[in-house]
């Protein structure tokens, strides 16, 4: 233990001893006073008191799990996003805004693999780039944007879990949070939050590499960001060229999510409840979407949804610098509030709650037997 703790000190010295060492230092320090940078265990510690308050209110401790009886354990863990795709593609509403899609199941041999996908690129006339990501995964983990051909065969060659390989759309990106109670005639939109790509702007001296380094909140997420700039790292920006420096719209990753409020209007909420009305079984949960812009938004109009997740998605509006913590967990445990409530009386209209093993199976990634709690009455009231 003595040995270790001293390498570890020599290591941390010796990365103290260049600039870009102290940055990256002093970025791993000062994430840990900023709570939206906080790990997922610390940060939900209360959120987990929380739901354990309302299991003994609710007398179960998995009756959440019927808030979308369509989507295996409501979408808690495990559920596959190739199947809440299908669910919304029986709503005739949803259909215009959804992205072209194809699954891949993980046991299909590497040439028929680039064939079907080959196909797929071919029949609906797609070109590069394209969005790999894993059929099963949260907070952006394994999503690719794939940029060239070599790159696309390498990836699918070399994979191993079943993918969805999808459309890539440009623009904007934002996420809605909805939901409605089973009796009710009409959905709810709960949140929207506005996510910025971050940016840096150079000056015609400053590599990129030393831009994000300088940069007062990228420097938090500095290793992330310079992962995946790492082949322009030593580029130079013209004084005044603004750089992008990330592509996927999750917070994990390191998107700007700020509060969309302003974006809600009577004709959004009646166009996105329209959606999920048509969608049985589903009644809670939040789309990631891309917008040609935030205006058009507003009047849901040019937008595509890349994904729909369930139970455990988050009103990720809770990350807008302006909320303090205790305005997070306000939001968070309102959430999780409806999220019971639903499930309760869709268990009174015959849905099944997820059982505690199967659940713990589905977090472990073993499969479970029961895969929907579906209502037998599904207008039951």
């Amino acid at each position: 233990a003595f040995i270790l703790i001293l390498l570890f000190l020599v290591k941390t010295f010796l990365s103290l001893l260049s600039w870009k060492g102290r940055r990256i230092f002093w970025g791993n320090i000062k994430r840990r006073f900023i709570w939206e940078f906080w790990s997922l265990r610390v940060f939900y510690a209360p959120v987990v008191i929380y739901v354990a308050f309302l299991a003994l209110k609710h007398r179960s401790l998995t009756v959440f799990t019927c808030a979308n009886p369509a989507i295996l354990a409501s979408g808690f863990v495990g559920e596959s996003k190739a199947e809440i795709l299908r669910g919304l593609q029986s709503s005739d509403a949803a259909k215009p805004f959804l992205l072209k899609h194809l699954f891949l199941p993980e046991n299909l041999p590497p040439d028929e693999k680039l064939k079907k996908a080959g196909q797929f690129l071919a029949e609906n006339a797609l070109s590069f780039p394209v969005v790999l990501k894993p059929d099963v995964g949260e907070r952006g983990f394994g999503v690719q944007i794939v940029k060239t051909h070599e790159d696309f065969e390498k990836k699918l060659t070399e994979s191993n879990e079943n993918l969805i390989l999808q459309e890539f759309a440009d623009g904007e990106e934002t996420s809605v949070f909805y939901y409605r109670g089973p009796s009710e005639k009409k959905g709810k939109i709960f949140a929207i939050t506005e996510k910025r790509f971050p940016r840096v702007t150079g000056d015609g001296v400053s590599t990129l590499d030393e831009l994000i380094l300088r940069d007062r909140r990228a420097v938090c997420l500095a290793e992330k960001y310079l992962e995946r700039n790492a082949e322009k790292l030593e580029t130079i920006p013209e004084k005044g060229e603004e750089i992008q420096i990330i592509d996927i719209g999750t917070h994990s990753r390191g998107a700007i999510f700020l509060d969309g409020g302003w974006m809600k209007t009577e004709v959004l909420e009646e166009k996105i409840d329209e959606i999920c009305q048509n969608f049985d079984g589903f009644y809670f949960g939040r789309f990631d979407i891309r917008v040609k812009s935030f205006e058009d938004f507003k009047e849901a109009k040019n937008f595509k949804i890349v994904e729909l997740n369930g139970v455990t998605s988050e009103a990720t509006n809770i990350y807008d610098p302006k909320n303090s913590l205790t305005d997070a967990y306000k939001i968070l445990f309102r959430q999780w509030k409806i999220a019971f409530e639903i499930g309760a009386e869709n268990r009174r209209c015959g849905a099944q709650p997820t059982k505690i093993i199967d659940l713990t199976n589905l977090v472990f990634g073993k499969p479970i037997a029961n895969r929907k709690s579906q209502i037998a009455n599904p207008k039951c009231v």
